[in-house]
């Protein structure tokens, strides 16, 4: 075989490599480590588009399993006019090969006791509070992307118990009392509690700059000063009893976590 036949058929190959290769990623999305520990939590599950959203009986709310560095939540539609899922674009869903996301039937149960049957989809959730695309096939066979944000999740998996407060949104003054760890770290109070669209979070100034990170309802957080003492802005899902908090420190021969019990009362 002369040098240009064989230049030619190096090219062909790498050619067809490459067009294999992309359909076997279709729809692929670069997935982040996993911020929070193995376990079940609830989050909310929002796409911005009328037409796909979480049934309204579970409060925006999808059940979301970790497990060996990979997310995926599972929630219930409004209706079965949904009738498949796709983790990533229209377009890499509709190539051969495309692993659609098959429905579940699931038992929804209103306020008002109404029973209704609705289909659930289990998404693969490549990151938390940042927008990834998913895609949906309708009952008149057209296929369309949407981009959803799943965030805010609290350990466990009742939907219903969400995590909005009883506030209204505005900045408050809280008082904060933390006990456990040794007894030589604390925090200032008061502390300012903000509250937006029935989310709190709280500023937290330890009495240490060795804080380099919190753990809250399984997520880390990092701080937000790069000076003084630690200073970390977490969410609050309860008032006027314990939180479950982890604080790991850097003042020790090597880092530590602690595990602390913070209780944010807000004043009137």
């Amino acid at each position: 075989m002369n040098k240009r036949i064989f230049s030619a058929v190096c090219v062909i190959m790498l050619l067809l490599m490459t067009l294999m290769t992309g359909c076997g990623n279709a729809g692929k999305q670069e997935a982040e480590e996993p911020e929070l520990e193995n376990g079940v939590y609830t989050a909310t599950f929002k796409s911005g588009h009328p037409m796909f959203h979480v049934n309204d009986a579970n409060n925006d709310r999808g059940v979301l399993t970790v497990k060996d560095g990979k997310m995926n939540i599972h929630v219930s539609l409004q209706s079965k006019k949904i009738i498949n899922l796709f983790y990533g674009t229209k377009e890499d869903a509709q190539k051969k090969g495309a692993e659609l996301i098959q429905p579940t039937k699931d038992k929804i149960v209103y306020d008002d006791g109404y029973e209704d049957e609705v289909y659930g989809f289990d998404v693969p959730v490549p990151y938390l509070d940042k927008e990834f695309d998913v895609s949906l096939l309708g009952t008149h066979g057209n296929w369309y992307t949407h981009q959803v944000v799943v965030s805010d999740p609290i350990p466990g998996d009742d939907i219903h118990a969400g995590s909005e407060m009883d506030l209204e949104d505005g900045e408050y003054e809280a008082d904060l009392t933390l006990e456990g760890g040794t007894g030589k770290a604390s925090v200032d109070s008061p502390a300012k509690l903000v509250v937006k669209d029935g989310k709190a979070v709280l500023t937290v100034v330890w009495s240490s700059s060795y804080y380099d990170y919190m753990k809250v309802n399984g997520k880390k957080y990092k701080p937000v000063n790069e000076e003084g003492n630690s200073t970390f802005e977490i969410p609050v899902t309860k008032l006027n009893e314990p939180m479950d908090i982890i604080g790991d420190t850097t003042a020790m021969s090597q880092p530590h976590e602690i595990e602390y019990k913070l209780t944010v009362s807000v004043k009137e």
